[in-house]
């Protein structure tokens, strides 16, 4: 095991100062991070922040879940330096994003190229802060700025697999219906899929952005908007950051509510989803009635503040809404019609053959390659990883209660099906017990002022995955940075892994399988 003595150690949701995040130089820094993962430690967050001058900061967060503790660790650097990815590929999109955002070029990263099409923060952040802002040659600036020209219009270069029986399919980033954009780029020897490359950014609205200075009255609303189906998730998220920056604390009746409803998103979404993947293999009965139970649990969700997607619930010391005994009696009675109907409509999935036939050995990815890449949520689980933030660094009502971990092994699109019916019975139970034993006390105490100077981490396990929040706060206690990972980060390259040797007519089935987030991946 890596020795880790020298990175600051946190648990989750636990503000620290910002001045005992150790500075490391980047040889030190690339080593901690690269040894820590080849020992089993997750790469959870890697940003940049601004230090004033022409050099970036860079901050790593690792998750160790065999300990249940965090780690922090920074280092500064130049124009470039020697990228991480190459030795350890959880790193591949963060650096990506560095590179993108600050104007830095991570040095040997194999596949260097946008993943927002965003304008870098270094000139303004140069021209704000520095006296001597940093001078580029007439040729480096011509060469950025026809760079910058082809970001902003969304050019990229695609991987391309030469030979004479290769055909290239573009897909999007327009599609039929209300799906967002993305754009995807298979490369296929027959129905063959080689290698698919999926390019996003189309829906990027600079949410990190807008954050600093914060908090302001918008915050939360950004937060709750970041990825609409993950309201409760991102919400709760941002609630532990400031409740631990200002040094409040929330009362054990908002800890179960918060808990319930991010179960009650959990289940919607999982039931959701056994409903659309039954209609991609065109099992209409499963799919008809789950898109009945996925509203039935919306409802339950607007029993608890008014909104079917949970806005409004949630919010910096406590929660927007209390409900009374007989709210919770018929939240009970309606939990339990739930189950009764879900089951039904699940166990029809189990019990067709031709169901199966689509489902197993469709789209696999085995549990080394869903750890080397940083697989998180359903998906690391139905690869056989145990991965779950409730579990490893629990929070709220989850370091009281339990919910039994579930994972499968298999890797494919069956795993990932039956793993969300085992989380929504496990859930559904859950909620119940929950309920029943529904604690008497108040909903919102006063979060004060921020403390300057500090750092913090938070995490939730959203229903697909590990959501991990960072902040820091400047001396008057404002937001200086504020740092989103939702779980599509780190799981869209999983789907390209996934579609590798598959039939180019499987990509709706296992892109439904992983059902991962545009808009959360975009901010």
């Amino acid at each position: 095991m890596f020795d880790m003595d020298g990175l600051l150690s946190l648990k989750n949701a636990q503000a620290v100062p910002s001045g005992d995040v150790p500075r490391m130089d980047i040889e030190k820094f690339r080593e901690s991070i690269i040894c820590s993962v080849e020992a089993g430690v997750r790469l959870s967050a890697l940003f940049g922040h601004p230090t004033g001058d022409d050099r970036l900061m860079l901050l790593a967060v690792l998750a160790d879940d065999r300990a249940g503790e965090l780690f922090v660790c920074s280092t500064v650097v130049g124009r470039s330096y020697d990228s991480l990815t190459p030795d350890c590929p959880q790193a591949h999109l963060f650096e990506r994003e560095i590179a993108e955002q600050w104007d830095i070029e991570p040095k040997g990263h194999p596949w260097l190229k946008p993943i927002r099409f965003q304008a870098s923060s270094r000139p303004q952040q140069q021209q704000a802060n520095s006296k001597t802002p940093l001078r580029v040659p007439q040729q480096q600036q011509q060469q950025d700025a026809d760079r910058m020209s082809a970001t902003h219009c969304g050019v990229a270069d695609f991987f391309r697999v030469e030979g004479e029986e290769i055909h290239e399919v573009a897909v999007g980033p327009v599609h039929a219906g209300v799906i967002e954009p993305g754009h995807f780029r298979f490369q296929c020897h027959g129905e063959n899929v080689l290698h698919l490359e999926i390019s996003l950014g189309y829906q990027h609205r600079g949410v990190e952005r807008a954050m600093i200075g914060g908090p302001t009255a918008r915050s939360i609303h950004y937060m709750e908007t970041l990825a609409g189906d993950t309201t409760i998730g991102h919400a709760t998220a941002y609630c532990q950051l400031l409740e631990a920056l200002s040094g409040c604390g929330v009362s054990a009746r908002v800890q179960v509510l918060r808990g319930v409803a991010l179960e009650l998103e959990r289940v919607a979404n999982h039931v959701g989803d056994l409903g659309a993947l039954a209609g991609d293999v065109g099992f209409l009965p499963t799919a008809s009635y789950c898109g009945r139970i996925r509203g039935d649990v919306l409802n339950l969700t607007a029993l608890l503040c008014g909104s079917r997607f949970g806005r409004g619930l949630v919010r910096p010391g406590g929660v927007g809404f209390n409900v009374n005994a007989s709210r919770v009696e018929e939240m009970r009675s309606r939990l339990s019609v739930i189950a009764k109907d879900s089951a039904m409509s699940a166990n029809l999935l189990w019990e067709t053959p031709s169901v199966q036939a689509r489902f197993e050995g469709t789209g696999q990815i085995g549990s080394a390659l869903a750890e080397q890449i940083g697989l998180v949520g359903p998906a690391a689980r139905a690869s056989g990883l145990e991965r779950d933030v409730r579990h490893h660094h629990p929070y709220g009502i989850y370091r009281f209660a339990h919910i039994p971990l579930a994972t499968w092994d298999s890797g494919d699109v069956f795993a990932r099906a039956y793993l969300r019916w085992l989380e929504t019975q496990r859930s559904l139970a859950f909620i119940d017990e929950q309920l029943r034993s529904l604690p008497e006390d108040t909903v919102m105490v006063e979060v004060g002022k921020l403390t300057g100077n500090r750092i913090a981490v938070s995490m939730v396990e959203g229903w697909r995955g590990e959501i991990c929040h960072v902040s820091m706060t400047d001396d008057q206690g404002r937001l200086s940075r504020y740092k989103v990972t939702d779980p599509s980060f780190h799981n869209w390259f999983g789907l390209a892994c996934a579609m590798r040797n598959q039939p180019i007519s499987d990509f709706p089935l296992c892109n439904k399988s992983f059902n991962l987030s545009y808009c959360g991946h975009d901010l």
